[in-house]
């Protein structure tokens, strides 16, 4: 067994991780900050093609999606965990919309069909048409 000493003054979590190199937040909370950050995210596989179609639709709209390739990234593995702990299935294409969960290739492609995205877009300040 090995006692570590307490610290004579109290230390806050984020210091007190940071010192044992561990992170105070988990994989779920960082992937929610990213999202949070800009208008259109998407969580995409560089070799994926129905990423690569997401990634086309969007820009085409005229949006600058922040694109995240997780096979690219460091840590991209814990990103992919940290999506499906938030229930996104399949990993990739993952899009999020003004800071939500909207879905895979295929919840896109209908909100398109439904005319449902550029809205979207637009109320979430990714367009300003």
């Amino acid at each position: 067994m090995v006692f570590i000493p307490l610290p004579s003054k109290p230390i806050v979590a984020n210091t007190a991780c940071r010192e044992l190199g561990v992170s105070p937040f988990s994989m779920a909370d960082r992937v929610a900050k990213m999202v949070k950050e800009k208008p259109v995210v998407i969580f995409s596989k560089s070799t994926c093609c129905m990423s690569h179609t997401i990634k086309t639709l969007i820009s085409d709209f005229g949006a600058n999606a922040t694109v995240y390739e997780i096979d690219e990234i460091p840590k991209g593995k814990e990103v992919e965990q940290g999506l499906a702990s938030r229930g996104c299935n399949p990993a990739v294409p993952v899009v999020f919309i003004g800071g939500e969960f909207v879905g895979g290739a295929n919840e896109v492609m209908s909100l398109h069909l439904n005319r449902s995205l550029v809205p979207m877009l637009k109320s979430a300040g990714a367009l300003w048409l």
